[in-house]
């Protein structure tokens, strides 16, 4: 169920627009800013708000991988998958992460603390590999550095 806020803030995005799937993202944004992710219920909910079909926004939400259609953990890293990162040491960087977390790309740990999850590119060429944890770019990371870098996040 959508809190009064969460409609707010969609109906808000709505106005802002002439065609109601253009306000779509932000929508589900807001939902997930407010529940952590976007259940079938939340977005069914939305797709009220703003007056589009279902079918047409859960289009939307699945199309945008940075929307989550399933509970996650309290922390989300995000590991680049581009060609620049690949170059530069990702496959060891993801296989460390993996076995330090204990768990397999999309998966969330059985704390809740970390889900992790892959992404085409974060546009961080510069300091590859690169990875975005709770939407904070984190750069030139090794595998020797996860330690202290997964402390940050409790």
């Amino acid at each position: 169920m959508l809190s009064e806020a969460e409609r707010q803030a969609i109906a808000e995005e709505r106005e802002r627009w002439a065609d109601p799937r253009a306000a779509g993202v932000e929508a589900l944004k807001a939902v997930q800013e407010h529940q952590g992710w976007v259940s079938d219920e939340a977005l069914a909910e939305a797709a009220e708000v703003l007056g589009m079909p279902v079918a047409e926004l859960d289009g939307v939400a699945t199309f945008y991988n940075l929307i989550f259609r399933k509970p996650v953990g309290r922390h989300v890293i995000l590991v680049c998958d581009s060609v620049s990162c690949w170059l530069v040491g990702q496959e060891p960087l993801y296989a460390a992460l993996q076995q330090r977390l204990g768990i397999a790309p999309g998966q969330t740990t059985e704390d809740g603390r970390f889900t992790l999850l892959p992404v085409c590119c974060l546009g961080r060429c510069e300091r590859a590999p690169a990875l975005l944890i709770d939407g904070e770019p984190v750069g030139d990371v090794s595998p020797e550095r996860l330690d202290d870098l997964l402390e940050r996040y409790p």
